[in-house]
């Protein structure tokens, strides 16, 4: 029999125990204990459904993510607190009006949101501030999201000011809890390597249907069909990424002004960055194909270099382990790769000195992956180490060194970005002596190639949850028709 503390979506997928959240904010209280906080509540607001600008349109609730990861609730516009001297949760829930269920379904009693979700009792919202008002002190989230720049909301500055000076605005909650998120525990690990294995899968079927003449929003269509088909994972981690040919050198693709709508032609690379999420917890992976099911020499060479970078990270990585010494050598591996191909010439330590590799690589090497495809934790905890200035690595997610228990994307690339390439090529720039000219023109609609495993770190290595192919012969195969795995 099924327990109603669980999450799937039916056979073949996915049972995920709500104990999983249970344990989390058991780690809550021992890791504020610890700290010094030893008595009040730890407060959290859950996520608003929210209506689209001025009408009565709903989109589909998604929850917010520090709420998801200590309660596990699927509905919208609840709260939860966690006492700090007991670990007892109480989770609070609209108090919905009889015509709810003409329109949205059967009420569910307290009761039943009690054993669902694991909490210890369940009051409703509009008794939230009366029950934090009788609290020794109450801890609320106030951060900034490192990625976004975006401040959390805490508990929202009406209820703020209603508890008063029992509400601790100090961070000291949400460094707790961020720093927690970052190390993924057993059953954490157990959703996030189910998301990998569906949306491995989707990639590979999607792989296995590109054709020239093609609309790439018809790659993104088969994804989210096998994603959602095969595994119940209706939400996608982020908007997906089919880029085409020069598309592929445009980093985040897909957005609304460039929505996955060019025709895919016959030598074109085709750069597919997509992910989905299950229980909330999300997978991203990145494949890069020729259309016609054939490298172009070309083609092969920046791939190679790419995998090449791709390899010697993963085969690097473990706990003790500097990220930014990571995509140094990621970046090392493609610099060569691009000097052996005629693209470059010079010696290549001057070149990283120098940043070159930059203009090639943008990006960071990967991030954090969790709850948010870019998981929180990258900067700005006590004592982590602060974001580079120079190019390139002023764009990795983290410079933190690596702990067992961090589950990482390691997602290195290299693409033909005009605007960084005309820089790179200017008569004032400081490196243009690095370049060939020709070569690198001559390849400039090729676009890009960028490869993405998710990573989890152990004491001793790593394991990739990603499965899909990868060698150029691998690759090629599969397009022809070959099974895989």
């Amino acid at each position: 029999m099924t327990s109603s503390a669980t999450f799937e979506r039916g056979p073949g997928t996915l049972r995920v125990h709500r104990a999983l959240h249970a344990e989390n904010r058991a780690r809550a209280v021992r890791e504020m204990r610890s700290r010094g906080y030893v008595e009040g509540a730890l407060a959290l607001a859950g996520g608003k459904q929210r209506r689209r600008d001025a009408t009565d349109n709903e989109p589909l609730f998604r929850q917010e993510s520090y709420f998801h990861w200590a309660f596990g609730v699927e509905e919208g516009d609840c709260a939860g607190a966690i006492d700090l001297a007991t670990g007892e949760a109480t989770l609070f829930i609209p108090r919905l009006p009889e015509e709810y269920a003409i329109w949205m379904g059967t009420i569910e009693s307290a009761e039943s949101f009690g054993e669902r979700y694991m909490c210890e009792r369940v009051m409703y919202t509009d008794e939230f501030e009366d029950f934090l008002k009788r609290q020794k002190r109450v801890y609320a989230l106030h951060g900034t999201n490192t990625d976004s720049g975006d401040a959390t909301s805490g508990l929202g500055s009406s209820l703020s000011a209603a508890v008063g000076d029992k509400l601790d605005t100090s961070d000291a909650l949400f460094n707790a809890l961020t720093e927690l998120r970052t190390v993924k525990t057993p059953r954490e690990q157990e959703v996030l390597k189910y998301a990998n294995k569906i949306a491995s899968m989707a990639h590979v079927e999607v792989i296995k249907s590109i054709k020239p003449g093609m609309m790439e929003y018809q790659l993104e269509s088969l994804f989210k069909h096998v994603c959602y088909s095969k595994g119940g994972m209706r939400l996608e981690a982020y908007t997906p990424i089919c880029a085409a040919g020069a598309n592929g050198a445009v980093l985040h693709y897909g957005h609304a002004g460039a929505p996955n709508a060019t025709q895919i032609k016959d030598k074109d690379l085709v750069l597919m960055d997509m992910g989905a999420e299950y229980a909330c917890y999300a997978s991203d992976i990145t494949t890069t194909v020729p259309a016609g099911g054939k490298f172009t020499e070309d083609a092969r060479i920046i791939y190679e270099g790419v995998l090449a970078a791709h390899k010697a990270v993963i085969s690097a990585l473990k706990a003790g382990v500097a990220w930014l010494d990571m995509q140094r050598l990621a970046e090392r591996h493609i610099l060569r790769a691009l000097v052996d191909g005629g693209f470059l010439v010079g010696d290549i330590e001057e070149m990283m000195t120098k940043r070159v590799s930059a203009t090639f690589m943008p990006h960071g090497l990967g991030h954090h992956l969790g709850i948010d495809t870019h998981d929180v934790g990258g900067y700005g905890l006590p004592g982590a180490p602060e974001r580079s200035t120079e190019p390139g690595l002023k764009n990795c997610r983290t410079a933190a060194t690596l702990k067992a228990g961090n589950v990482m994307t390691v997602e290195p690339g290299c693409y033909f970005i005009n605007l960084l390439l005309d820089r790179a090529m200017a008569p004032e720039s400081d490196i243009k002596q690095y370049f060939v000219p020709e070569r690198v023109n001559a390849c400039r609609s090729m676009g890009g190639v960028r490869l993405e495993d998710n990573i989890l770190i152990t004491e001793t290595g790593c394991e990739s949850w990603t499965n899909v192919p990868r060698d150029v012969r691998d690759v090629e195969a599969v397009m022809a028709g070959a099974s895989w795995p």
